[in-house]
């Protein structure tokens, strides 16, 4: 058995080969939880990969000198996190890391990239249509005002993370499907000139129609994220209204909390 404070190696015959792991007895954390963490590092780094094969469990504890139990909890509490599966016949498997985004200003695109996760795009939608009155009322302009509306479906590792829609004021920029597919949209503003200054931005949840499911790859009623967002430049004119929704198997925000003084 592995001794206070060791690092771990896997054997052989896994994609843990190449990892160590430090796990501390003397520690009040549960080792189940000391290995679940790791792994989960491991995954969102991307040295544990999608596809990759952690093996069976009696293979793990032995390899990683644990017992069964604390093994099987620490794959337990990934898998409920939708990070592994097990597979008859097969052992546990990395599915996907889950995306954590920072409430900040920053696109989606941006933060996917910054994290290693390697994002796409697919364009649904890119054309004009008339401002209903809830995004006229979001961007400052007129029912009926003619506006850039996109609707984009995002993913990383090949697995959809998130439907984007998107309202931009007819004159903000020209923003062409092709260029749309190979970067973030606040990227594409701010090479047009357009300084990102602040945003307003709510948070919910909800379940996701049969549609919504489609899309994202889940089942119907599975828990969504949401999102709407006003975001303004430097002079503190509006230039981007979106509402947007997210796999909440695969997405979460980060918030820091601050004590008021």
């Amino acid at each position: 058995m592995a001794k206070t404070g060791e690092r771990v190696r896997a054997v052989s015959g896994s994609a843990l080969d190449a990892l160590h792991f430090a796990l501390d007895r003397s520690s009040p954390v549960p080792l189940y939880h000391q290995l679940a963490q790791q792994l989960e590092a491991a995954i969102e780094n991307g040295a544990l990969a999608p596809g990759n094969l952690l093996g069976n469990e009696i293979d793990l504890s032995t390899r990683l000198g644990l017992s069964r139990p604390t093994v099987r909890q620490a794959i337990q509490s990934l898998v409920d996190k939708g990070l592994l599966v097990r597979r008859r016949g097969v052992g546990t498997q990395v599915v996907h890391s889950q995306v954590r985004r920072p409430l900040e200003l920053s696109s989606l695109y941006d933060d996917l990239e910054a994290a290693g996760q390697g994002p796409t795009t697919a364009v649904l939608r890119n054309e004009r249509v008339p401002a209903s009155a809830e995004v006229a009322a979001a961007l400052g302009i007129g029912e009926g005002d003619e506006v850039t509306l996109l609707e984009r479906l995002r993913a990383t590792h090949g697995q959809p993370v998130a439907f984007l829609r998107n309202y931009l004021p007819s004159a903000v920029a020209d923003l062409g499907t092709g260029r749309l597919e190979a970067t973030g949209l606040y990227r594409l503003l701010r090479s047009a000139g357009i300084t990102l200054h602040s945003a307003h931005q709510s948070v919910g949840a909800r379940s996701a129609t049969a549609q919504e499911a489609a899309l994202l790859a889940e089942r119907e009623g599975a828990a969504l994220l949401t999102m709407r967002r006003t975001a303004y430049d430097d002079t503190g004119r509006p230039v981007e209204y979106g509402t947007h929704i997210y796999r909440a198997s695969r997405y979460s925000f980060d918030f820091q909390l601050l004590v008021r003084t």
